[in-house]
């Protein structure tokens, strides 16, 4: 028997906690103080960012009116980034303080505006950007973080006096949280794509470490006594029941919360509602297998499983370069004879073939299959990976019959680890993967899944998780690496871009005068190199460069003949600028001192020649077009020879065909991180992302996964080859997404064609 002085370990939940009472109020204020010091230190690490983030976009900014709204933004935050820190954290307390005011009867609305608009109204693209970037962030952490959230609100609510508290009424909540600092970041003038890089940073910098609060402020409830053996589990197989927080609670399970429920997205609503309707349709078709005879009752969920784990152990056992080795020909007639091999085993296991499942669990067992049959025809997808998923039907049928909220959420960690895996299989190629690391990765979570995946669908969180550490370590890699590539690339650029303007500017000088070989050789090879590098070092605006261009000026006027005193005294005027400028000029771009003196030397005596002071020799006309040696390295090779030349650089002789017009415009509409397809003529298909867009020239580089360039493409080269169907632009949307709109079209498409009953 158990000593009265003894304290017990069952809590009485009869007992709750007044929030104004003393122990209450103490409860609260150590939450405050705990949630107070983290948050703090998490702000300041997001604000530590922002400068450098900021500064990053500038330096890779388009355009200079994009570089200026980032520097723009730069400035605002580091003004005002006290008035954000406290705006915020006062906010945060007043949610605190409001939240502690609460009665039981005052529900469990969020401190948050409702969810449930009672009108329509136009949004203001901004507004509307901003609160999709909030909702994106809620959704993604409360479903992270379900586990000890779940924990917080409980003990909340033991400590509120029994009020219910789900994830939008948590003062410290996801929700919460984010929408106290958009009010918080409304202190800023600063433009929109600011802001959505700050709640990026606010998502990576404060949300991601929600789950450390938590657990702290777990820990310090526990030590005080509030619901020590609280558990999180997850009932299946029933149907979900509206408990009260004091069954909710002793119980620890969570149910389906009708407030989540309202939440769900319009878009997700009106898709199962139509899937729904298209599936009843079809049912109503004679042609349908399932509905034409019944043995016994319908199989269970839990009979279901049974039959879809056998299948799973079955498909674990089949080894991977089997699987590969097979056609997607063969695959896909395995993916639609699921449903037939599920209803052979149940009738193994029951020892009776059931000829009909009930219409959720056949509308779900279809709608699973008609996913991955779109997996194996998507060409988004190279065919060794479409292979590979392929194997997770059963575990993703699985999934879909223990959640059925599967389809519907698009946070929903199955599918999450099913548009992640397709997304890192888009930009797969085996030039790109050579070391194999990203096929063995798929590889590896695609077999975990078959051989571990029983009834946990945690098990689809952690291998999201790894599956994005996976990423993240390897884009930071090829991130550095494409910087470099797009570097190299901008150098190269602005070095041609410098080179055609030198040329431009001393073609133009020279035109309509007819200069001596040396004069010519001079200007074309020696001093146009110097003007590129005073180009590419000082800028065209520089006095440097104005000086150079005077000089050009000059050296072909002292071409003119002196026939008369005035213009030999003219001639020895600008002679000693012509070489004090040659002298520097060259030795700028790497001459040789003597290299330097020969040339001066074959200058001196072309100008004694010029002024009269020794005898020219008798040469004949044609002689100035004759080639001379001049004492200039081989390396410094002429621009261009002359303007005809320079402008069929520029042109490229480019000559777009009519049917190549709409690929121009898509070419036009294509962004940085559109993956692409190119396949060369006896080549494998290479795929490729957009990684940057020049800003002088106008031409696309691509990379690949790795971060190392594939091509790069004036707008009109990747037109016709789009056009000629050498390079194929992949779908930039997920995976889920799409299949479920091509199996809506293909259903409603199916409805059409049926015969009415009039005909």
């Amino acid at each position: 028997m158990q000593n009265a002085s003894e304290p017990s370990n069952i809590v009485d939940l009869s007992q709750r906690l007044d929030p104004s009472s003393p122990r209450g109020g103490e409860l609260l204020n150590a939450v405050r103080g705990i949630a107070t010091r983290r948050l703090q230190l998490c702000l300041g690490n997001l604000f530590e960012q922002v400068d450098d983030a900021l500064f990053d976009l500038a330096e890779k900014a388009e355009n200079n009116a994009a570089q200026m709204h980032y520097f723009d933004g730069m400035r605002e935050v580091r003004k005002r980034r006290p008035l954000v820190e406290r705006s915020f954290l006062a906010q945060v307390s007043r949610n605190l303080d409001d939240f502690a005011g609460k009665g039981p009867s005052a529900g469990h609305a969020p401190a948050t505006a409702p969810n449930g608009p009672t009108e329509l109204s136009l949004v203001a693209d901004n507004e509307l950007e901003e609160s999709l970037a909030i909702t994106s962030m809620i959704g993604k952490n409360e479903t992270r973080l379900a586990r000890d959230l779940f924990a917080v609100n409980q003990r909340l609510s033991v400590i509120c006096g029994g009020m219910k508290i789900d994830d939008a009424g948590n003062p410290l909540g996801p929700a919460a949280l984010s929408q106290s600092f958009r009010q918080s970041v409304r202190e800023l003038s600063a433009d929109m794509r600011v802001k959505l890089i700050i709640y990026k940073l606010f998502d990576r910098y404060v949300l991601a470490t929600l789950d450390e609060l938590y657990q702290e402020i777990n820990a310090e409830l526990i030590r005080a006594g509030v619901l020590p053996q609280l558990r999180h589990e997850v009932r299946r197989g029933q149907a979900a029941t509206d408990a009260s927080p004091t069954d909710t609670v002793a119980g620890a399970a969570v149910s389906d919360d009708p407030a989540a429920e309202a939440a769900e997205s319009e878009a997700a609503t009106e898709l199962l509602h139509t899937l729904r309707s298209l599936f009843q349709a079809r049912r109503a078709h004679p042609n349908v297998p399932l509905s034409a005879m019944s043995h016994g009752p319908l199989p269970t969920a839990n009979e279901l499983i049974g039959a879809l784990s056998v299948l799973q152990n079955q498909a674990a056992t089949v080894p991977a370069p089997g699987i590969a080795n097979r056609g997607t020909l063969d695959l896909t007639q395995e993916v639609l004879h699921l449903k037939e091999q599920l209803l052979s085993q149940l009738g193994a296991l029951r020892g009776e073939r059931p000829g009909q499942v009930a219409t959720i669990d056949e509308d779900t067992i279809d709608l699973v299959g008609m996913l991955f049959e779109f997996i194996l025809e998507d060409r988004n997808l190279p065919a060794q990976m479409q292979v590979m998923l392929a194997r997770l039907q059963i575990p993703y049928l699985k999934a879909a019959i223990l959640d059925r909220k599967l389809f519907a959420h698009r946070q929903h960690p199955a599918r999450r680890l099913l548009d992640g895996l397709a997304d890192a299989a888009k930009g797969w190629s085996a030039e790109s993967d050579r070391d194999g690391r990203l096929l063995d990765t798929v590889k590896s979570i695609v077999e975990r899944l078959l051989q571990e995946f029983d009834d946990d669908l945690g098990i689809f969180e952690r291998l999201c998780a790894e599956l994005q550490s996976f990423q993240d370590t390897t884009g930071r890699r090829a991130e550095l690496a494409e910087q470099r590539v797009a570097e190299s690339t901008r150098g190269r650029e602005k070095l041609e871009q410098a080179r055609r303007r030198a040329a431009r500017e001393i073609l133009t000088r020279i035109d309509g005068h007819t200069l001596p070989p040396l004069i010519h050789g001079v200007l074309s090879r020696a001093w146009a190199n110097y003007l590129v590098l005073t180009i590419l070092r000082q800028g065209e605006e520089s006095h440097d460069y104005k000086d150079a261009l005077r000089f050009v000026n000059d050296f072909i006027a002292s071409t003119k003949p002196a026939r008369d005193d005035e213009a030999r005294r003219t001639l020895r005027q600008i002679l000693p600028g012509i070489e004090r400028s040659l002298r520097r000029g060259l030795a700028n771009v790497a001459f040789q001192d003597n290299d330097i003196e020969r040339l001066l030397a074959q200058l001196h005596d072309y100008y004694r020649q010029q002024l009269g002071e020794v005898a020219a020799p008798a040469t004949p006309p044609d002689a100035l077009a004759e080639p001379v040696a001049l004492p200039i390295p081989d390396s410094v090779q002429p621009l261009a020879t002359s303007a005809e030349e320079l402008d069929e650089e520029e042109d490229g002789a480019i000559e777009m065909t009519p049917e190549a017009s709409a690929e121009l415009q898509l070419v036009g509409e294509l962004r940085p991180g559109t993956w692409l397809e190119f396949t060369s003529r006896n080549e494998t298909p290479e795929r490729a992302k957009l990684s940057w867009i020049s800003p002088m020239s106008g031409r696309y580089l691509f990379v690949n996964r790795r971060g190392l360039k594939v091509a790069d493409y004036s707008p009109h080269e990747l037109a016709r080859a789009l056009a000629a169907g050498q390079v194929q632009v992949l779908d930039s949307s997920a995976l889920f997404d799409r299949a479920m709109d091509a199996i809506v079209g293909r259903l409603s498409q199916s409805a059409d064609d049926r015969p009415t009953d009039t005909e």
